[in-house]
């Protein structure tokens, strides 16, 4: 956790969601609630650093926070991060370093839900890693037609110009 995050104890009403969310039995669910951390950022603090270790899954509770990655010597801006979103699979998921920066843009708070409790639920419920990989891949599906959508607007942008003929 950054400096400027504070850690608030929540009650298991305010995060009783997750396993709706994350579609896994309530035995699972209520291991991953009394694991969960909220976790509150003014608008700048940062949640995370690109290639820190990674701590676990985080769900977005409010707010809006950026996510910012430096790939071949370029920073790009991957986009926002909004209530309800499930961030950095990736990393939870794989490696386990962070794949970007993540930025509060307005005060929110997050759910961090530590890897520990999500190997145990894992360990618990062996379907919920296939279906948190299988929003991971939704995830990059989205990412990759977004991205190829602007790509391809920006194509016609130039073909619909005048003609240097």
């Amino acid at each position: 956790m950054q400096p400027g995050a504070s850690p608030v104890r929540h009650d298991g009403a305010s995060a009783h969601p997750l396993a709706e969310l994350l579609a896994c039995p309530p035995a699972v669910g209520n291991l991953l609630n009394a694991s969960a951390q909220c976790l509150e950022f003014d608008a700048g603090d940062t949640v995370f650093r690109q290639s820190a270790a990674c701590r676990g899954i985080y769900v977005v509770v409010s707010g809006v926070f950026v996510r910012k990655a430096e790939r071949l010597e370029s920073r790009l801006t991957l986009g926002a991060a909004r209530v309800g979103d499930l961030v950095e699979l990736a990393a939870a998921l794989g490696a386990g370093s962070h794949t970007y920066t993540m930025t509060a843009q307005t005060p929110g708070s997050v759910l961090l839900l530590p890897i520990e409790a999500l190997q145990q639920a894992f360990a618990a419920y062996p379907p919920l890693r296939m279906q948190l990989l299988e929003e991971l891949a939704r995830e990059v599906s989205r990412s990759y037609n977004a991205c190829f959508a602007t790509r391809l607007a920006g194509v016609r942008r130039r073909g619909n110009g005048p003609s240097a003929a």
